[in-house]
C-alpha cells in the first residue's frame, strides 16, 4: 500500500515538473556575443585596405577559426558575378579584381550561430512522445571575405538576427509512432 501511494504521489509531482522537460543550446562557436557584435566586427573590414593579418584580431580568423568555408574561385564568381549579362563595368572594384586574379583569389566564409532550444508543456505527454512544444531563440551570422594577395578585397554579410520559432510535434500513437512510421514505410516498399 505504501509502494502504490509513493508512485501515485511521485506522479502527480511530476505531472506539472515542468522543469524536467529537456533544454539545449547549439553553438556553432561564435566568437560574438550577438549579432550586432558580429556585423560591427566586419564592418570594421574594408576592402583594398584590410589585410588578412588582421582579420584574426576581428574575430575571422580564416586558418585557426571554427566554422570556416573555403570558397573555391570558381564559386566565388557564381556567387558574386552570378550573371553574364551584367558588364564587368558594373561591379564592385573588389569583385573586378577577384575576377581578374583568377585562382589566386580565395573567399572564406565564416558562420557563427547561438540557437537556444526550450520544451515546454505537459511532461508526461512529452515524455511519452504524443505533444512536443519546442521553443527556439537565438540568431545567425555568415560572412564572405575575399582575399588576395593577404588583402581584403570584398566583404558582405548576412544573417538573422533573432530567431524566434515555435516547433510543434504531435504522436496520436505516442511511444509507438516510430514503430508504425517504419511499418508503413516496409509495407509501402
Amino acid at each position: 500500500m505504501l509502494m502504490r501511494s509513493l508512485i501515485v504521489l511521485l506522479a502527480v509531482a511530476l505531472g506539472g515538473c515542468g522543469s524536467m522537460l529537456p533544454r539545449g543550446s547549439s553553438d556553432t562557436p561564435p566568437n560574438f556575443a550577438t549579432f550586432a557584435q558580429a556585423q560591427a566586427a566586419v564592418q570594421r573590414i574594408v576592402g583594398q585596405q584590410t589585410h588578412t593579418e588582421e582579420l584574426k584580431g576581428l574575430g575571422f580568423d580564416p586558418v585557426a577559426g571554427p566554422n570556416v568555408t573555403l570558397i573555391p574561385y570558381p564559386e566565388i564568381v557564381a556567387r558574386l558575378a552570378p550573371y553574364p549579362g551584367v558588364p564587368v563595368e558594373k561591379l564592385d572594384p573588389g569583385i573586378r579584381q577577384c575576377i581578374e586574379a583568377q585562382s589566386a583569389c580565395r573567399g572564406y566564409l565564416f558562420h557563427f550561430e547561438r540557437q537556444d532550444r526550450r520544451r515546454e508543456g505537459s511532461f508526461w505527454l512529452d515524455f511519452l512522445n504524443i505533444r512536443r512544444t519546442t521553443y527556439v531563440t537565438g540568431w545567425w551570422f555568415d560572412a564572405l571575405i575575399v582575399v588576395r594577395d593577404g588583402t581584403v578585397l570584398f566583404r558582405n554579410f548576412g544573417g538573422q538576427a533573432s530567431t524566434d520559432r515555435v516547433e510543434r510535434q504531435v504522436n496520436p500513437l505516442g511511444p509507438l509512432q516510430p514503430s508504425g512510421e517504419a511499418l508503413g514505410s516496409y509495407l509501402l516498399h
